[in-house]
């Protein structure tokens, strides 16, 4: 989970944080929530998202390997400020997602992410039901859905970008 702080829109820069010497990019696909409800049952999933747009997770990976080390939880390497770019949103009708929806994260120009949600390891309906056992679902809430194999670490300079079925959705310059 992410404080609204996390958010990093627009295309703005990440500035690489002074708590970490190693900062990692993960491509996921992120679902918007249409609608509220707790206890989603999943023959009703697909009602509660409409639009996904193209995310970035950043994760500061050591300090999330001297969290895990002494057993603490980890979201402080994952939670912080501007840690989680996003897209603007586009709608689900310009996608196929029953054959699942490609994306793409190219760094400096090379492909170093290439998924498809249908390789995802659980299903956006699933995602809905799962989430709103714990958590009410509430319109607006964004869902991080995963990422293909291809993570890595960025340095000030590298230039990240994001497409869903070809379109390019997101620019960010590490900064």
């Amino acid at each position: 989970m992410k404080p609204p702080s996390a958010l990093l829109v627009k295309n703005k820069p990440m500035y690489i944080p002074d708590f970490t010497n190693n900062l990692h990019y993960e491509a996921e696909i992120v679902l918007k929530v249409c609608k509220n409800g707790k206890y989603v049952q999943p023959e009703f999933a697909k009602k509660y998202y409409k639009e996904i747009a193209f995310g970035i997770d950043f994760t500061a990976r050591d300090l999330q390997d001297q969290c895990k080390a002494k057993g603490h939880p980890w979201e402080i390497a994952k939670a912080f400020d501007n840690s989680a770019a996003l897209s603007e949103f586009i709608s689900l009708e310009k996608v196929n997602k029953e054959e699942g929806i490609k994306f793409q994260m190219k760094k400096n120009g090379e492909v170093v992410q290439d998924g498809n949600t249908k390789d995802l390891i659980f299903d956006f309906d699933f995602l809905i039901t799962y989430v709103s056992k714990f958590f009410k679902l509430q319109m607006g809430d964004l869902i991080y859905t995963g990422t293909p194999a291809g993570v890595g670490p960025v340095q000030i300079g590298d230039k990240l970008a994001g497409f869903i079925e070809g379109e390019k959705l997101m620019d960010c310059e590490i900064r």
